[in-house]
């Protein structure tokens, strides 16, 4: 089957599949290889020393899968629509919009294993080929850029003229020989700075660099223990992640609701009750957060979020819950409820 007819067949099948955006890159490596060894040289990758491994692989796909030609890149909207009731009260925390339904390596995982069987079923000969969803050492950005499905933007997210940035990525890598689309040449941003005007900490040192150490997305997920003190204050009232860098941006003002019910927003991570999560016991958390992108945090983690954004409401209505994780056995808990209870005041 010609390159051309076969990769159209295997891009109607994605979108049958439900995502919104695919495209086909060259199995090779590309330009931003030199970025990547920087980066990790300054320490932005904070405590995720993952990416750090096996940096070869990350920069090549044919050190991931040996003899590729293709890496096809789909694109699905996580966006859920205006913000919910109760988002910005006192006490109610906030979820970043990707984290609210049910978790997206186990939705696109299972369509991208789909879709790798499709193409796998287009060579009479076999092909090998690996999925991934945020899970292997593939750079997603990197290969949807060289795909055509967007551009980098300044705040580091891959920008789509169609969706904004507001949706995941997924890659099929495949030894089977595919015609590869053009690269995204655009430039979207331009003069454009509000996402890093926008940033609280600073995460944004300039025009498509972040340094994780700073990125509240980064703290409030990733990060072990204790939060610096110093950066509490620009948590704000944010528990799980943080989306300001997009909320800013002017592309996402034509960002498109998704269409996949999987990934619909969960009751339990739209404007959460900060007491309620300071409270969660592991029983509590496990059973509340299953199936949800949101215990990457782990229950330590999430209360101790929790504890940041009551202090940062500086009302005294929640010292007494603060109090009370005082006594806390989590000395992580204790430290931040300590620290809110400066910030809230009252006897």
């Amino acid at each position: 089957m010609a390159e051309a007819t076969l990769s159209e067949r295997i891009k109607v099948a994605a979108r049958a599949l439900g995502f919104e955006l695919v495209g086909i890159a060259p199995a090779e490596p590309g330009p931003h290889a030199a970025f990547l060894e920087e980066w990790l040289a300054r320490g932005y990758a904070a405590g995720m020393a993952y990416l750090g491994r096996d940096p070869e692989k990350r920069q090549d796909p044919r050190k991931v899968v040996p003899d590729a030609r293709a890496v096809v890149v789909c694109g699905m909207s996580y966006y859920p629509g205006p913000e919910p009731e109760g988002t910005g009260a006192v006490g109610r925390g906030i979820v970043a919009r990707y984290a609210r339904g049910n978790d997206y390596h186990d939705v696109l995982g299972e369509k991208l294993q789909a879709l790798l069987a499709f193409i796998q079923a287009q060579a009479p000969a076999g092909a090998a080929g690996r999925a991934y969803v945020d899970t292997g050492p593939v750079l997603e950005r990197e290969v949807g850029a060289l795909a055509g499905l967007g551009q980098f933007g300044k705040n580091t997210t891959l920008i789509s003229r169609a969706l904004g940035s507001y949706f995941f990525l997924g890659v099929v890598i495949t030894t089977l020989a595919l015609e590869p689309d053009p690269p995204a040449s655009w430039n979207l941003c331009g003069s454009c700075t509000r996402c890093l005007d926008a940033c609280p900490t600073g995460a944004l040192r300039a025009p498509y660099e972040l340094d994780a150490r700073l990125c509240i997305s980064y703290l409030t997920i990733e990060h072990r223990g204790s939060i610096p003190r110093e950066l509490r204050a620009a948590i704000g009232d944010r528990v799980f992640g943080c989306d300001i860098c997009q909320e800013v941006c002017p592309w996402n003002r034509r960002a498109q609701p998704c269409r996949e019910p999987a990934l619909a927003p969960r009751p339990e991570a739209e404007a959460p009750l900060l007491a309620e999560l300071l409270a969660l016991s592991q029983e509590e958390f496990s059973r509340r957060f299953r199936g949800s992108a949101v215990k990457r945090a782990k229950c330590q983690g999430l209360r101790r979020n929790a504890a940041v954004a009551l202090g940062n409401t500086r009302d005294p209505a929640y010292a007494p819950v603060l109090t009370r994780a005082l006594a806390d056995p989590d000395p992580v808990i204790r430290e931040h409820a300590s620290w809110a209870l400066e910030q809230v005041g009252g006897e």
